[in-house]
């Protein structure tokens, strides 16, 4: 009997427990639940006041804008060329088979007018004029001794002692033999010429731009033995289109941009009666300014220049607010709703900073000063005052100036 109660016990309680645990399990599943439907409920409000509140759009970049202002530029044609001699003077040998014996000068000697640069071998024409010396003594006796006869003659041509025939023999004689002093006379004379083209002289003032006499060698008549620049001029050969070239008068100032980033200024001398009918550019010639042009710059050397005309009026922006791309020059023009619009410009003239603008259709508008490579059409920014831009890299260069 008690063994029957006591498991009777022992099964209540398991009961029990058990009743317990579905219990906990049942509140612990409704809390979760509950929750569950909360978390529900809220995305589901977040969702709601995301599709009734309007997305705003970013800005793409923070940005001060310029106005276009007005200017008064030089209007200047730009040209390219080479510089030239202004005349090549070419000194060649005048006299035929002698031996060059002296060269006195090299290329880049300044030389004067009737100075000595070169000398030949004068042993030959030396020989050539004793030579000469002794054919006009002979002639010159023979002329002697048949005007002796033509004055006899002469003095008896009424007497009959000599027939008609001897005396025009006599006058005759006395005749040739004058021509043959004075061939004799003019072939010494050449030999003379020819002793002075044995000393090479400079015709004119200048410097020695090329050499090709060399010592001992044996040059020909014609032959040429230096060139020289005459008057140590230059000039810059300009090409310019048919357009540009009525443009020009002459006395205009030019000024040269050497390879080396040396300045040269220049006036222009002449224009070219005719245009080249392949390229269709005329020809400018300009006189290089300054006595060291060949210090800086060399016959045969590329420059680029400008021709400068009279000021006009021009509307500039900033070069920071150009923006080149595919070979073009654009503006950012910024409008009322803060979106910029890609503007395609023509750009003239420069002077510093500023850069013409020839056909800008909105020149009272506000246009992006600086970081218009980062922006494309219908891109929002947010504009500032210049100013504040220009603060921050102003303090760098302080700080950096303390430092």
């Amino acid at each position: 009997m008690n063994n029957v109660l006591h498991n009777s016990m022992e099964n209540k309680s398991k009961y029990v427990l058990i009743a317990f645990i579905a219990l906990v399990v049942a509140v612990v599943g409704y809390w979760l639940y509950t929750q569950a439907s909360a978390t529900k409920n809220v995305n589901l409000k977040a969702d709601s006041a995301q599709n009734t509140i309007p997305l705003q759009p970013k800005t793409t970049l923070t940005v001060s804008a310029v106005k276009p202002s007005p200017a008064r530029l030089a209007m200047n044609i730009p040209a390219t060329g080479n510089i030239a001699a202004w005349h090549e003077a070419i000194i060649g040998a005048e006299v035929n088979a002698l031996q060059i014996k002296e060269v006195l000068v090299n290329v880049g000697d300044i030389v004067k007018k009737g100075q000595v640069i070169a000398r030949f071998s004068r042993s030959m024409i030396d020989a050539d004029i004793a030579q000469a010396n002794a054919n006009l003594a002979d002639a010159q006796a023979n002329a002697l001794e048949a005007a002796g006869n033509a004055a006899r003659a002469r003095s008896i041509q009424d007497t009959g002692a000599l027939s008609t025939q001897q005396i025009q023999q006599f006058l005759m004689s006395e005749a040739s033999t004058k021509a043959r002093v004075d061939a004799a006379k003019a072939a010494l004379n050449v030999q003379q010429v020819k002793l002075n083209q044995t000393v090479v002289y400079a015709p004119d003032d200048g410097v020695i731009s090329a050499r090709t006499a060399t010592v001992g060698s044996v040059a020909s008549a014609g032959q040429e033995l230096f060139k020289l620049i005459r008057q140590s001029r230059l000039e810059w050969r300009a090409e310019l289109t048919s357009t540009d070239v009525s443009q020009l008068k002459v006395g205009m100032s030019a000024v040269l941009t050497l390879p080396d980033g040396k300045i040269l200024k220049g006036k222009l001398r002449m224009l070219s009666p005719n245009v080249d009918t392949q390229s269709r550019n005329a020809m400018a010639y300009v006189d290089l300014l300054g006595g060291t042009q060949h210090a800086v710059a060399k016959a045969g050397m590329f420059a680029r220049g400008e021709f400068t005309l009279a000021d006009s009026d021009a509307l500039t922006l900033p070069n920071s607010a150009i923006v080149m791309r595919d070979g073009f020059a654009y503006v950012m023009q910024v409008m009322p709703n803060q979106t910029v619009k890609q503007v395609k410009v023509t750009l003239g003239r420069r002077s510093g900073n500023a850069v013409e603008v020839l056909d800008l259709q909105s020149p009272e508008g506000d246009y992006v000063n600086s970081g218009g490579a980062f922006l494309v059409d219908g891109d929002l920014v947010k504009v500032v005052a210049a100013s504040i831009q220009e603060t921050i890299p102003k303090q760098a260069d302080a700080e950096k100036a303390g430092d």
